[in-house]
Parts: structure tokens; sequence; C-alpha cells
């Protein structure tokens, strides 16, 4: 995925400030797998429907972030690269891989992951993985043997 990066994404040392980065993998995560319900209006499918296929009533929640700033990603008035992937799928969970790079260098300048879960929006419970949304997220599982390995199906 291409994000873009913004003029205002950058702190007073020049580079693209932490919480910016957080925004970028959002932005490349809705990108790749589609707005959650709720509001706003249908737009462009996106490349794998994950997100805007889920029942009426359910949220896709984050649960936990991890970000590993490799090197600074300095600001460019072209978009950052972001290859997501999907890592473990659980019973319940499962997790979305990020590797941000530079847009000229293409040097690695985060690794992130994100693990999400669906919850029933009236009553909070964790919802289970249905069998066909496991078979969607294993056709992007890649198993990666180094941080800086290619992972073998990512959502460009």
């Amino acid at each position: 995925m291409q994000i873009p990066m913004r003029w205002g994404d950058m702190d007073a040392y020049g580079h693209i400030n932490n919480v910016q980065i957080v925004r970028i993998l959002e932005e490349a995560r809705i990108a790749a797998f589609g707005p959650p319900r709720g509001p706003g209006l249908p737009g462009v499918e996106p490349p794998v429907p994950l997100f805007n296929e889920v029942p009426e009533g359910t949220l896709a929640l984050i649960v936990e972030h991890k970000i590993r700033y490799v090197r600074t990603l300095e600001y460019r008035n072209v978009p950052a690269l972001v290859q997501l992937w999907i890592g473990a799928v659980k019973g319940a969970s499962f997790d979305i891989h990020y590797l941000v790079q530079d847009p000229v260098t293409g040097e690695d300048c985060v690794r992130a992951t994100s693990h999400l879960a669906f919850v029933e929006e009236s009553t909070g419970r964790v919802l289970r993985l249905t069998p066909e949304q496991k078979d969607k997220l294993d056709l992007y599982t890649a198993v990666r043997a180094a941080p800086a390995a290619d992972p073998a199906n990512p959502v460009r």
C-alpha cells in the first residue's frame, strides 16, 4: 500500500512522529481490508474485503499494537510504502503485521503488529472467527523466517 505522509506528520526533529506512524498503520489497514462497519458511506472495494463484510453489530477492535522503530521515517512528498500480511490466527483474534519502508531508499523504518478481535457491539462479547473468516485470512498469512524477509503474500 502507498500511504501519503503529511507535512503536519513531522515532529520537531524533522521525521514522522511516532503517533503519526500509528495513523499510517491504520490508513494502510483500512486501505487493504476495508473500513469497519459504522459511520461513513461505501467507497471502492478494498483488495481484501475483510472488515466491511462482518455482520451488522460486529466491531473490529484493536486489542494491542506492537511497534518497533527500526530507523526514522523522514518526511517525503511521496507516499510511504506499507506491506501488510496476516500473522497468527487464533480462535477469536488475529494479527496484522506491517512493514513501513522509506519510499525512496526502500529501507525498513517500522515493523509493527496489530492484534485484532471481532466484538459484538451490544454485549461487548468477543466473537469467535468463522470458518469463512479464517479461510479469507489464510490467503494472506505469511510465515517470516527473519524480521527483514519479505512476506509471502503481502497486501500492496
